[in-house]
């Protein structure tokens, strides 16, 4: 089923299967970053996946300090039950989130790793032999929403619409640059209330059949994630909408 291409924040950790990107641009950018406070997230999946609507719940776990961080995300579909697990854990250095291990684990398949090895300054994958050299600045597909979280809380002022922000991001098998856009300011309604958000757009290159990702960040509640939506070329999607968070620091 296309629900195992589910995917959540911290999330972000993206599913959906990535071009080969070998030889795709490897940006390295110091900018600002600001974590924000750890905590716990929920929140409500709705998806239409092959002509099924589906609902679920997704959790989120943040921890961030000084010289460390980890990302973990848990996601359940009704029926089917936990159907993705995902870890990014890793330093703080002078890009913001440096990723040591990116671990993701689907309904009836064992997990992958993606180990950023900083001693051979390289990008190692179990699901595949393909490797990608360490910059600065790398990225998993969990990690990568709370960099970019942490970049637009110390950077609020340059998020104007149709800025763009890029990141070399990893996967289960390869790695390939992820672009950014601001769309602009919007309102969107959680379980919290209605809140302003910046709307964020990651959409694949036009020759690219990947997924597409808006991401809404709320300035009044820490820049944290309040509605993300995957989309699909066939039109397919799914909708996660924050339902509560707890600081857990």
């Amino acid at each position: 089923m296309h629900i195992f291409r589910i995917a959540t924040i911290a999330t972000a950790l993206l599913a959906a299967p990535l071009a080969h990107a070998a030889d795709s641009p490897h940006p390295v950018e110091k900018r600002a970053f600001n974590l924000p406070p750890s905590a716990e997230l929920t929140y409500s999946i709705q998806a239409k996946q092959s002509g099924l609507d589906i609902k679920g719940q997704g959790l989120v776990k943040w921890t961030g300090s000084k010289t460390r961080y980890s990302a973990t995300t848990e996601t359940r579909a009704m029926l089917l039950g936990k159907i993705l697990e995902t870890s990014s854990e890793g330093a703080i250095d002078a890009y913001g989130l440096a990723p040591e291990r990116f671990i993701e684990k689907r309904l009836r398949r064992d997990p992958s790793t993606t180990t950023f090895n900083r001693e051979q300054n390289k990008i190692t994958f179990t699901q595949s032999a393909d490797s990608f050299p360490l910059q600065g600045g790398e990225q998993d597909r969990t990690g990568v929403t709370w960099q970019l979280v942490a970049i637009a809380r110390a950077n609020a002022a340059k998020m104007t619409p149709n800025s763009e922000w890029k990141f070399f991001v990893a996967g289960p098998r390869d790695a390939e640059q992820w672009t950014f856009k601001v769309v602009g300011r919007e309102k969107v309604r959680t379980a919290q209330g209605e809140t302003a958000a910046v709307h964020i757009l990651r959409a694949p290159p036009p020759d690219d059949q990947g997924q597409k990702l808006d991401i809404w960040l709320a300035p009044a509640m820490e820049w944290y994630p309040v509605r993300l939506k995957f989309t699909d070329p066939d039109g397919d999607y799914i909708e996660q909408v924050l339902d509560s968070v707890k600081k857990t620091n």
